[in-house]
């Protein structure tokens, strides 16, 4: 049986553990799939215009301008503060909703919600910064599925506790902020990575040199010279003055030039091929779509069967598309398919699929179908993300690769941010839920055509080459009978 002790002395498996543990326990947030029930429902008392119009745009706004300098200080900041930071924020966020009522505490709700979101990346990159490349796949996949299991494990108790205990809302929130709360608290427990991607000084104490007069047992002489040993932690002034000239080499011009000069470097080398644009592009647009139909979802539902009358199954619901979505993604790597060939027909095909169900959803009046087809949708998602993720890091260095995440995701929120602005946002169209929608699944309608466009001239292209290879082979052969 692994001791704890093994564990903590393991390279990767202590780091892997903590942040697993952690990550379970950050994206249980039971409350999570009732949070629209809760806003327009007694508790707050805010219109589903107010909601639809107003509040959730500002989370996109405030997303978008967080995004980058978040990913630009979690690499100078090596990861940890940031994952310490987010815990910090997830327990503001439900002492909000659990204690402050009124539409200014909700919409600073959603300033805060975004800087959760936005430093998501650390805790997805923390565990590259502290384990050996060898471990990268496996560590890979434990975080990721922690993430997973806790969202499922949240959204199917929050159901639990609705359907069957008949809990109110806003217990369901009171015991969120206990589970963030452990969250926080295990936050501490990961290791100070020790290096960076893009910044690579290093801001670590210098050893200090200590005499030591080492003597022998009470009544016996020692030796009369004095030992000098090595102290890491040192004391005083001398301390103080280690840890400011290794803080003023980790933020010196020359690291920030470096660091500049890395990030351009690994910028050209993830969009000088053809091909990774083409993913990078879907990407980006699925992506925008995806966040869209996930952030409005909960207000359809609530336009199909409102929540004030009726049961509601939104728990139940998130935690099969977890479930579906998390099989899909994991039949990826047991397909065996030729993806540089096959790929962008595959992200055109799902595609169009995809926008089937976001259509049916706009115009279905049953809560069933509709849950449905949200299931599929968030699946197929889910689905080519996998696929469109694995094709870009199987071509590119790990600083690249987090690089391209983190533009790609910037990319996706401008334009994500440009559709809230025209559809959602009350000064400009305003739209109601159900037109949304409709303008959605016409957004992956136009996706869905471009990526089978390509994929079809990029399957037919590859088709002649393969016959083309055959004909020069075959009349190789010829010669050679000949002779």
């Amino acid at each position: 049986m692994i001791s704890w002790a093994h564990i903590r002395s393991s390279s990767w498996a202590y780091p892997t553990a903590v942040l697993s543990l952690y990550g379970f326990f950050a994206n249980s947030r039971v409350a999570e799939p009732f949070i629209t029930p809760y806003l327009i429902g007694p508790h707050k008392n805010i219109s589903e215009e107010v909601v639809t119009n107003y509040l959730f745009p500002i989370w996109t706004y405030s997303y978008l301008a967080f995004l980058f300098p978040v990913f630009l200080l979690t690499d100078f900041l090596r990861h940890k503060p940031l994952i310490i930071m987010q815990g910090l924020f997830l327990i503001h966020e439900y002492i909000l909703l659990c204690f402050v009522p009124g539409l200014p505490a909700m919409t600073v709700l959603q300033i805060n919600y975004a800087v959760v979101t936005a430093t998501e990346v650390a805790y997805l990159s923390y565990i590259y910064s502290v384990i050996p490349l060898e471990h990268f796949q496996r560590a890979t996949g434990y975080v990721r599925g922690a993430m997973l299991s806790g969202y499922t494990f949240g959204a199917g108790m929050g159901q639990i506790l609705i359907s069957l205990a008949g809990v109110d809302y806003y217990f369901i929130n009171v015991v969120t902020l206990g589970v963030v709360s452990m969250a926080f608290l295990i936050s501490f427990w990961l290791p100070m990575p020790q290096k960076s991607l893009f910044f690579k000084g290093k801001r670590t104490t210098l050893p200090l040199k200590v005499q030591v007069q080492v003597g022998g047992p009470l009544g016996q002489e020692g030796p009369k010279e004095p030992v000098m040993y090595e102290d890491e932690a040192g004391s005083g002034t001398a301390k103080m003055e280690n840890d400011s000239a290794g803080c003023a080499a980790w933020c010196s011009r020359e690291n920030v030039v470096t660091a500049g000069h890395l990030l351009w470097q690994s910028f050209r080398e993830s969009y000088s091929s053809r091909h990774l644009i083409y993913w990078s592009l879907w990407w980006a647009l699925a992506t925008a779509g995806y966040m869209q139909v996930f952030n409005y979802i909960q207000l359809m539902w609530d336009h199909i069967e409102p929540s004030a009358v009726s049961s509601i199954y939104n728990g139940g619901v998130e935690a099969a598309c977890c479930v579906v979505g998390a099989a899909a993604a994991f039949s990826v790597g047991h397909v065996r398919v030729t993806w540089a060939v096959w790929g962008e027909l595959a992200l055109g095909m799902f595609s169009a699929v995809a926008t089937g169900a976001v259509f049916v959803m706009a115009l279905t009046s049953s809560i069933w179908v509709c849950y449905a087809c949200y299931v599929l949708f968030k699946s197929c998602y889910m689905l080519l993300i996998t696929i469109t993720a694995f094709q870009i890091a199987t071509n590119l260095s790990m600083e690249c690769y987090a690089l391209t995440f983190g533009i790609n995701t910037f990319v996706a929120l401008a334009l994500q941010t440009v559709i809230t602005f025209i559809v959602v946002d009350e000064a400009v169209l305003g739209l109601d839920i159900v037109t949304q929608f409709l303008i959605y699944g016409g957004y992956y309608g136009v996706i869905s055509v471009l990526f089978l466009v390509r994929g079809i001239y990029s399957a037919c292209a590859n088709y002649r080459n393969h016959e083309r290879k055959e004909q020069e082979g075959g009349a190789e052969v010829t010669f050679v009978e000949r002779f």
